[in-house]
């Protein structure tokens, strides 16, 4: 079967096809890591690499279940093994099903005669303990979910039916999300219903394998929480009083600090630091949080009515960070601008994203944080607007048009 090819992820990862430095490919389930790892092994046969050297194992597959332990891996591996080659490609998918699967690795890797490529669940697989063995030994290359233009090329490369109108398609995309598979669905609420059961299957596999939930009712509504408040800045201090105040739930900080770890480990929200511009430090314990894929809040909430500000926002903060960029919430005076970027080449930028500045109150506010910045840096305007007004050195670019890279930042 014939795969959607990721470029965005592939170019990433190839220059290391060869290296003897252990490739793991992480990111929220079900957002294709075990595709882009088969997308790997058919780039290598098309160099002319024969299956013999090609060591595929799927951990959570038929045949591949029962390996539990770190010397029924090895001999798995061992198996495989041609002794016509001298050099060989070793996949492992759900490397986590096997407990202490590193000692295993790292002996595999120190042969020198092995490229390996690893997938698994993050709440494990790159857990603290586990990046503390293999630290300099690994290379980490994160999976997101489908954004927008990878989105619309999928839709294309399985036939679907495409509007002509990318603002239609930006609002299904919004709501659907971007989880490859849910393309598969023709009607929204079996992709919602098949959003809505990723998360329940990252606490059953992930989450509960890993850390002890004494309370899964109070768990999930943190995690609710969080999520129907994304984009919006957050300190531990004012959750807990809501929930101790307002919800009358009795959780400690301790457990809602441990609580919002679980859900970063697991990729199903990412956090953003806010930086004050004057003082040029990280300002800590405020933070932002942003949900790995927009599917996710609507599969969890009836109420499908989409507030255009926080999600643009939220998919800006995707796109930037999917693309390799540095991103915090930037504090200028009083006001907020809501991204400082830096690039791979240490270039800055300044963002606001909004979904119309066509009010001249919100043109207002949404240019108002750009007067206070004195350095020579590029500000950005990113909103849906089609006609677009370029003012104050501030250039206004069309949203779409940067998630489709015909814009660049």
């Amino acid at each position: 079967m014939k795969i959607y090819k990721r470029e965005k992820y592939l170019k990433k990862i190839r220059p290391f096809y060869d290296s003897d430095i252990i490739k793991v490919i992480t990111g929220i389930r079900r957002c294709g890591k075990s595709c882009i790892m088969k997308l790997i092994m058919d780039e290598l046969k098309d160099k002319d690499i024969k299956n013999e050297q090609l060591i595929y194992l799927p951990l959570d597959k038929r045949g591949f279940k029962n390996i539990h332990t770190p010397e029924e891996l090895e001999a798995a591996i061992e198996k495989q093994i041609d002794d016509n080659f001298d050099f060989f490609y070793l996949f492992i998918d759900e490397v986590q099903n096997v407990p202490n699967f590193e000692s295993v690795i790292q002996a595999f890797q120190e042969e020198e005669n092995f490229s390996i490529f690893l997938t698994g669940s993050n709440s494990y697989l790159l857990s603290d303990e586990i990046s503390t063995k293999l630290t300099g030994r690994y290379l980490n290359f994160e999976i997101y979910t489908l954004d927008f233009n990878e989105y619309l090329e999928m839709k294309q490369f399985r036939g679907l039916t495409t509007s002509n109108d990318l603002y239609e398609e930006l609002n299904e995309y919004i709501l659907n999300g971007g989880f490859p598979k849910t393309l598969e669905f023709s009607d929204r609420q079996s992709r919602e219903f098949y959003t809505k059961s990723i998360v329940n299957e990252i606490f059953d596999k992930d989450i509960r394998k890993r850390k002890t939930i004494r309370n899964k009712q109070v768990f999930e509504a943190v995690q609710t929480y969080i999520i129907n408040n994304y984009s919006a800045t957050f300190s531990l201090n004012n959750v807990y009083d809501y929930f101790r105040n307002t919800e009358k739930i009795n959780i400690t900080k301790n457990t809602l600090r441990n609580y919002i770890d679980v859900l970063l480990k697991a990729k199903i929200i990412y956090r953003c630091d806010r930086f004050d511009q004057k003082s040029k430090k990280v300002l800590r314990g405020e933070y932002k949080y942003y949900i790995a894929d927009m599917g996710l809040f609507f599969s969890l909430n009836t109420d499908n009515r989409i507030n255009y500000g926080s999600s643009l926002e939220n998919l800006v903060y995707l796109y930037l960070i999917s693309n390799g960029y540095s991103v915090s919430v930037g504090k200028i005076g009083d006001f907020e601008c809501d991204f400082i970027t830096r690039d791979i080449s240490n270039n800055y930028a300044y963002i606001q994203v909004s979904q119309s500045v066509s009010d001249p109150k919100t043109e207002e506010r949404e240019y108002r944080p750009f007067l206070y910045i004195r350095d020579g840096y590029p500000r950005y305007l990113l909103t849906t607007d089609r006609l677009r007004n370029q003012k104050d050195g501030v250039k206004h670019l069309n949203i779409i048009d940067i998630f489709l890279g015909k814009e660049k930042i």
